[in-house]
């Protein structure tokens, strides 16, 4: 063998045998803005499933509420002279109502369990406690919490995706 020849293939091995700093630079600057690229829209697929979780729990609230009002209107519930004819909390939609006309006094049931607010920030809260609640008699701009439950909303100040108050919707 010349000198020359296994010269030449020590130096090929050599070379072929790791990475230099700049392809390792490399790498991480492309992994670096991979990652820049994929935590805002992690960050957003969260903030989309909270959304539609408060969506969800916003309608099945308020259906329960249309329920019992209309449970109410067909003299199902017994309504004192006064009333408005809907739930005085939102318990009630859960524990139920003694049926006026039922002879055997059975409850009538509008929710299995009442949702939390996705967007309460503290998780040893209550479920009632994490909504708010609009009476009757309050106006749509400044609800104020009542003698009845006409509807509710969310407490969070945040912003939707869609431009608009979570407290609005």
């Amino acid at each position: 063998m010349t000198p020359g020849l296994s010269d030449w293939n020590f130096r090929s091995l050599r070379l072929e045998c790791g990475f230099t700093l700049i392809e390792m630079l490399i790498t991480v600057a492309i992994v670096a803005i991979l990652t820049s690229i994929a935590l805002p829209m992690g960050e957003l697929a969260v903030q989309r499933d909270k959304e539609q979780e408060l969506r969800t729990s916003l309608r099945q609230i308020r259906d329960a509420i249309d329920a019992y009002k209309q449970a109410v209107d067909e003299g199902r519930i017994a309504k004192s002279v006064g009333q408005s004819g809907y739930p005085r909390s939102l318990e009630d939609l859960v524990l139920g109502v003694e049926a006026q006309n039922d002879p055997k006094k059975s409850k009538i049931y509008f929710l299995r369990r009442l949702p939390r607010d996705p967007l309460f920030p503290e998780s040893n809260v209550p479920p009632e406690q994490t909504w708010g609640k609009r009476s009757y008699d309050s106006s749509p701009d400044s609800p104020q919490e009542g003698n009845d439950v006409f509807d509710v909303y969310t407490l969070s100040t945040a912003v939707g995706l869609n431009g608009i108050p979570y407290r609005e919707w």
